[in-house]
C-alpha cells in the first residue's frame, strides 16, 4: 500500500460543471497522508464543501492541527477513540465511537485518537473544499503524536 502526500489541489480546482456530477468510490479513491498523519481517501467534490474518508490505525495518534480558513463536519464509522477541540473561549474532549458526529469550526484546534485495537473509521465534510497543503497548521496538542 502506497500512501502519497497530502495534495488535492488538482482535485479542487475543477470547474463547476466537474464537480455538478463528482462520484468516488473509497475503493478506488487515492490513499494520501493529511498533515495531521492520519490517511486519508478524498471523497467527492463540490464548489460548497469536499468529503473525504479518515483512518487512523489502531491506537494511531494524529497530530494536532488548526484549520486557517474551513469547518469540518465528521460522523465517526468505526472504532473507538477521542477528539480534543479548544478555540479561545472553550476546550473540550469527546468520546469518538460508530454513530457520533461532531463540528469542528474554523479556526478550532483539534486532535483525535484511536483507543482501541481496530481504527478509528471516519467521514468529514470540509467547506469550502479543502485548499491545499497549507490549509494545517500544527499546534500543541493533549497527546503526543504518534506520526
Amino acid at each position: 500500500m502506497r500512501v502519497r502526500r497530502w495534495s488535492l489541489r488538482r482535485s479542487v480546482l475543477r470547474t463547476t460543471d466537474q464537480m455538478a456530477f463528482s462520484t468516488q468510490t473509497l475503493a478506488t479513491a487515492a490513499k494520501v497522508a493529511a498533515p495531521d498523519g492520519s490517511t486519508v481517501r478524498m471523497l467527492a467534490v463540490a464548489s460548497g464543501g469536499s468529503m473525504a474518508h479518515f483512518a487512523l490505525p489502531p491506537h494511531g495518534v494524529a497530530r494536532a492541527v488548526r484549520h486557517r480558513t474551513v469547518e469540518e463536519l465528521w460522523f465517526i464509522l468505526s472504532g473507538r477513540g477521542r477528539m480534543w477541540r479548544c478555540d479561545s473561549d472553550t476546550e473540550d474532549v469527546v468520546g469518538l465511537e460508530h454513530g457520533v458526529s461532531l463540528a469542528i469550526p474554523c479556526g478550532t484546534s483539534f486532535q483525535f485518537r484511536s483507543d482501541s485495537a481496530e481504527p478509528l473509521h471516519a467521514v468529514g465534510v470540509t467547506m469550502p473544499p479543502w485548499p491545499g497543503d497549507d490549509e494545517a497548521c500544527f499546534v500543541q496538542g493533549p497527546w503526543a503524536a504518534t506520526f
